[in-house]
């Protein structure tokens, strides 16, 4: 049996023209910094520095939310602070008569956390809960003092 003599797989290296390199990899490096920077200065000019509420929900530094005229709400007033119980609410209303008279509230329209320390009147619907002794999901929030 003669011996197979076998044609080479790889043939010559070329060399590469170096500028064209450098100028693709700088273009690619460029293409990535406009993006970053474009996204930030897109986002800076989108985000919004006082209370956040859902599209088309009224926002001022004293209040957030509206009301619909065909819905029944409850109400409280208190004063906000961070924290739910068991899981539910995301903030709660301290008020008068003691623990027994906390208010859970967690909201699906309003950023509660921009009205934190603050004595504020909430209107929403009362939710069914197994922790809380009412728990709320807040439809507009309104600063008193």
């Amino acid at each position: 049996m003669e011996p197979i003599n076998p044609q080479p797989v790889v043939g010559p290296v070329q060399n590469l023209n170096t500028n064209k390199t450098w100028m693709y990899i700088v273009g690619a490096f460029l293409v990535v910094v406009l993006g970053v920077g474009g996204g930030w200065l897109i986002s800076s000019k989108v985000i919004n520095k006082g209370p956040v509420a859902a599209p088309g929900t009224k926002v001022t530094s004293t209040e957030a939310g509206v009301l619909d005229a065909n819905t029944k709400y409850d109400n409280a007033t208190g004063v906000m602070k961070e924290g739910g119980t068991g899981n539910e609410g995301t903030h709660h209303l301290d008020r008068e008569g003691g623990v027994d008279q906390t208010v859970y509230l967690t909201s699906s329209v309003i950023d509660l956390s921009s009205f934190n320390g603050k004595k504020v009147q909430v209107w929403g619907q009362t939710l069914a809960s197994k922790k809380a002794g009412w728990l709320m999901d807040v439809a507009k929030v309104q600063v008193i003092q």
